[in-house]
């Protein structure tokens, strides 16, 4: 901000100047809010979260863990952007994917993100009869089947209750759209996990209590421990990248996690987003130890 303001002469550049001089804050020498280091998902709490999931947000939450891939990178995935050569006799072929907006676009770098066997199976049914320049991941698609599952499993015959559509609002206040967004795709891991973790008694919602009367129901007190049991228990989908970058690193090195993970620099990946292999550090303090 203050190199910015100098250049444009707002003020003097021995301010910026000066600044550089500062040193950065440390880690246990500052009285400043220490952020907690980012660790991957647990693999248990995935699954226990992909039930209350539909279609389109369970394969954004496969996809990272098989690409690497940032979560806003594979939101704007569409077919046009996909690049899918034929298979060859050497085996099923990659295809490659280079999205239109990425984190690094302003510094004039081309990401590029391999799409092996096992994420095109996630991806084949979404590619399907749609238009090459739709986005795949579709919060207005997922509504419809949402609807759609409604529909098929109501009991009551189509001419004792409103019939598909009749009991919808003209102008809603909300209405899905064409593409998720990193918050809206957030918004449903939030959900996803509320479900997948219920709160015990008596903080969670009883058989039979309606929402109202549970809200009612809470105490200031059990407000906070509501709130404290769902952050231990809800994961962020940024976490997702660094379950690829743990598992590429222990398995093909620190070289390939960060040509995965698209880094200019494998410091980068040593030391923000792949965890160490405590199996093979007690191993190897095992035999020199």
């Amino acid at each position: 901000m203050f190199r910015w303001a100098a250049s444009q002469e707002l003020i003097p550049a021995s301010v910026h100047q000066t600044l550089d001089t500062v040193e950065s804050l440390k880690r246990g020498r500052t009285n400043a809010r220490e952020g907690k280091k980012v660790m991957p998902v647990p693999i248990e709490c995935i699954d226990a979260v992909r039930p209350f999931l539909n279609r389109q947000v369970k394969a954004v939450v496969d996809l990272p863990l098989l690409t690497g891939a940032r979560s806003g990178e594979l939101l704007g995935m569409r077919s046009i952007d996909i690049d899918r050569p034929p298979t060859d006799g050497d085996g099923p072929s990659v295809w490659v994917y280079r999205p239109i907006e990425h984190k690094n676009k302003y510094r004039d770098m081309e990401r590029t993100i391999m799409i092996g066997p096992c994420a095109q199976e996630i991806l084949i049914p979404l590619l399907n009869n749609r238009d090459p320049e739709a986005f795949l991941f579709s919060p207005v698609e997922a509504e419809a089947e949402r609807r759609a599952a409604l529909n098929a499993a109501r009991v009551t015959p189509i001419s004792c209750g409103n019939r598909v559509g009749t009991n919808r609002e003209i102008t809603p206040k909300r209405s899905a759209g064409e593409r998720y967004t990193t918050q809206s795709y957030y918004v449903a891991i939030r959900r996803a996990c509320d479900k997948g973790f219920p709160a015990p008694p008596p903080l969670g919602l009883e058989e039979g209590e309606t929402l109202a009367a549970w809200k009612k129901r809470l105490t200031p007190k059990q407000n906070d421990e509501l709130a404290q049991w769902r952050k231990d228990h809800r994961w962020h989908p940024h976490q997702l990248r660094h379950n690829a970058a743990t598992r590429i690193r222990r398995e093909f090195g620190l070289e390939a996690a960060q040509l995965v993970l698209g880094h200019s620099s494998a410091v980068v990946t040593d030391a923000v987003y792949a965890e160490r292999d405590m199996a093979k550090i007690e191993d190897v303090i095992r035999r020199v130890g």
